[in-house]
């Protein structure tokens, strides 16, 4: 059991300098996440930071981001399939904004250009990436280097929400597999907590508040979250 926790801790060390890099303007390594100065954050509040649905640090996969205001409130997301998410939990969803990935500043979703399917990882979907662009012409250029195919924003949303089934099931995987990690991270290295969480944004707010698990962040502080969370 030691040698596999040493194992879990010395690959959340390097999955932190891969998806946690960006807290200064030194550009990270994952293509999906931006320097936190670079990042635009339009929901507010200690969970600010993080996807308003799995709880995923924005910045981090910030090229995928989109908001919307989300029963009156502004949210963010860390990909079209959160924003989905809270789609389908039957909220009254409005004014939806993507990062156009030229300018790293939000676009209204109507005037967006995606590329669908390309090299470029996915966030949350199983396999096919999302990424948006404010003109055509960046699109298809983006397309013409990394593959996929250019669609409006409607044809990705019908997309998104057609895989979201399956998507869903690999996320629900995914995440039992980091709570696993997340309580060995979490007994290891992390104050005790009595307070009790429905999400990992909440859990993970609160972690960072009362600076209760050292300097955790990215993904291991992500799995500290899920465990939490259950």
């Amino acid at each position: 059991m030691k040698s596999i926790l040493k194992l879990v801790l010395l690959l959340a060390m390097v999955i932190v300098g891969m998806e946690a890099g960006g807290m200064g303007k030194k550009m990270p390594k994952n293509y999906r996440a931006v320097p936190f100065v670079k990042a635009t954050i339009l929901q507010s509040g200690e969970g600010k930071m993080f996807c308003n649905k799995c709880g995923m640090t924005l910045p981090s996969f910030y090229r995928t981001n989109h908001a919307a205001i989300v029963d009156g409130a502004q949210r963010q997301f860390c990909s079209i399939f959160c924003l989905v998410e809270s789609m389908n939990s039957g909220a009254k969803v409005s004014n939806v904004k993507v990062v156009d990935n030229t300018t790293l500043k939000f676009i209204d979703v109507k005037d967006a250009h995606y590329v669908v399917g390309s090299s470029k990882p996915a966030t949350m979907a199983a396999k096919i990436s999302k990424y948006a662009f404010g003109t055509k012409e960046a699109a298809d250029a983006f397309a013409k280097s990394f593959g996929g195919e250019v669609m409006s924003y409607a044809d990705t949303l019908a997309l998104a929400k057609s895989d979201y089934a399956k998507d869903t099931k690999m996320k629900k995987m995914r995440q039992a597999k980091g709570a696993k990690k997340g309580e060995m991270i979490y007994k290891k290295l992390c104050s005790p907590i009595k307070q009790k969480f429905q999400t990992a944004k909440e859990a993970k707010a609160y972690i960072t508040k009362h600076n209760l698990c050292g300097n955790l962040k990215g993904k291991p502080l992500q799995m500290v979250g899920l465990y939490l969370a259950q």
